[in-house]
C-alpha cells in the first residue's frame, strides 16, 4: 500500500512540477501597458560604455517573430523613456546557444539620475545561472534575507533557488515592484524578494552586457495606489 501511494505521488509531481506562485498587490491593477510591440523600440532610448557605437549595431529586431536581439557588445542598456513606479513587468528572455560568450544581462529597475555604466537602479538579475539575483546598483537600498547577502559582494542577494531553463529555452520574468517591495518570479516560482525599497519613479532598463540574448513579449501592468 506504501509502495503505491509513493507511485502515485511520484507521478502527479511528474504531470505537475511547478504550480505557478502568486503575489498579492497593495492597490488595484491597472490596464496593460505593452513595453515592446514586436515592430520597433518606439518609448525607448540607449546607453553605450561606446559613444562610438550605434543603437541599432547592437539592438535588432526580428519583426517576423516580435523578438529583439541584442548582441551583448559593447556594454550598455536600452531604456524605457517614461517612468514607473509600482507595477508587474513581464517579459521572456532566451540566450543564443550559439554565442558562447559571458552570457550576463539583467532588468534594472526604478533607474534613475545619470546614464553611465551602471546607472542608480536595483538589478533583477539575468545572467546564466544567477538568475534572480538582485543587484544593489550605485547605493540602492533593498533589505532581503541576511542569509543571501555575498559575503564577497554585499551588494549582491543571492536568489532562493534555481528556476531557469537551459540555454536556448524561453524564459518568463514576472517581477513585482509594490512600493518599499520588489519580487522576482522565474518561470512562475518565487525566487527572490527584498523590502525598503525607495519607493520614487525610473525607468525600466535592459542590459547589455556579454552574450546575444532575446527578449520578447514586453509588458507592464501598473499597480494603482488609494
Amino acid at each position: 500500500m506504501r509502495a503505491r501511494t509513493w507511485l502515485l505521488l511520484v507521478l502527479f509531481t511528474c504531470a505537475f512540477p511547478c504550480v505557478a506562485q502568486r503575489v498579492k498587490v497593495e492597490g488595484k491593477l491597472g490596464k496593460e501597458i505593452v513595453l515592446f510591440n514586436g515592430k520597433d523600440l518606439c518609448g525607448w532610448t540607449y546607453f553605450l560604455a561606446d559613444p562610438n557605437v550605434k543603437m541599432e549595431d547592437v539592438w535588432r529586431i526580428d519583426g517576423d517573430k516580435g523578438v529583439l536581439i541584442c548582441k551583448g557588445r559593447p556594454a550598455g542598456y536600452i531604456r524605457t523613456v517614461a517612468d514607473y513606479t509600482n507595477y508587474i513587468l513581464r517579459l521572456e528572455w532566451r540566450w543564443a546557444p550559439e554565442d558562447t560568450g559571458f552570457r550576463n544581462s539583467g532588468v534594472l529597475l526604478r533607474m534613475r539620475g545619470e546614464d553611465k555604466i551602471w546607472p542608480k537602479s536595483i538589478e533583477a538579475q539575468l545572467m546564466s545561472g544567477s538568475a534572480g539575483d538582485f543587484w544593489l546598483i550605485d547605493g540602492v537600498k533593498l533589505d532581503t534575507d541576511p542569509a543571501r547577502i555575498n559575503r564577497d559582494a554585499p551588494t549582491n542577494r543571492i536568489k532562493a533557488k534555481m528556476a531557469e531553463k537551459p540555454i536556448g529555452e524561453w524564459n518568463e520574468y514576472e517581477i513585482i515592484v509594490d512600493g518599499d517591495r520588489v519580487v522576482l518570479k522565474i518561470n512562475g516560482q518565487i525566487v527572490n524578494e527584498g523590502t525598503g525599497a525607495e519607493v520614487v519613479p525610473g525607468k525600466i532598463c535592459l542590459q547589455s552586457e556579454g552574450a546575444e540574448i532575446h527578449f520578447r513579449n514586453i509588458r507592464l501592468i501598473p499597480i494603482l495606489k488609494p
